[in-house]
C-alpha cells in the first residue's frame, strides 16, 4: 500500500497522537494537585480571563452548555468555585473562584506553561506561527459542540 495512505501518515491520527501526549503529560502533572484538564480550563478562564457566565464559559472551553453545567456542579461540589445568582436572579448565574479554587489555579499555572513552553520550544518560531496558523485553519468553520475536550 501507498505511505500517503497508512495510518501514521494521516493527519487525524497525527493530531490526535500528539493531542493525547500532551493530554496524558498534562493529565498527569495536574492530578497531583486533584485537577482536571476541564478543571484547568474553567479555573484559567474565570481567573485569569475574566469568564463568569457559564454559557461564556462553554464557549472559552469549546463544550456543550449541558456539559459545562455538570463540570461546574461538580467544581462547585469540591469547592473549587460558587455561582451566584445576577441580582438574585437563579435564570442568570455569575462564576466566581473560591479560595481553594484560586490556590489550585496559582499551584497549577506553572505547570501548564511549562508543558506548553516543552513542546513550543520543539519549534522555531517561524515553524510555531505556521503551525498555529494551520491548526487555526483546519478547525475554522468546524462548529462542533464537543461534550468533553
Amino acid at each position: 500500500m501507498a505511505a500517503e495512505f497508512t495510518l501514521h501518515n494521516r493527519i487525524g491520527f497525527k493530531v490526535t497522537r500528539l493531542a493525547r501526549i500532551m493530554e496524558s503529560r498534562l493529565e498527569k502533572q495536574l492530578a497531583v494537585h486533584g485537577i482536571t484538564r476541564l478543571q484547568w480550563c474553567v479555573l484559567r478562564g474565570v481567573g485569569l480571563e475574566g469568564v463568569t457566565s457559564p454559557s461564556q464559559l462553554a464557549d472559552y472551553i469549546c463544550i456543550a452548555r449541558p456539559a459545562i453545567s455538570r463540570l461546574l456542579k461538580s467544581m462547585e461540589e469540591h469547592g473549587l468555585l460558587i455561582r451566584n445568582g445576577i441580582d438574585d436572579d437563579k435564570r442568570f448565574t455569575e462564576v466566581a473562584l473560591t479560595d481553594l479554587g484560586q490556590s489550585k489555579l496559582t499551584a497549577c499555572h506553572g505547570l501548564v506553561r511549562e508543558l506548553n513552553q516543552h513542546f513550543s520550544e520543539k519549534l522555531d518560531g517561524d515553524i510555531y506561527d505556521v503551525f498555529m496558523d494551520a491548526i487555526d485553519r483546519l478547525t475554522e468553520g468546524e462548529d462542533v459542540q464537543l461534550t468533553r475536550l
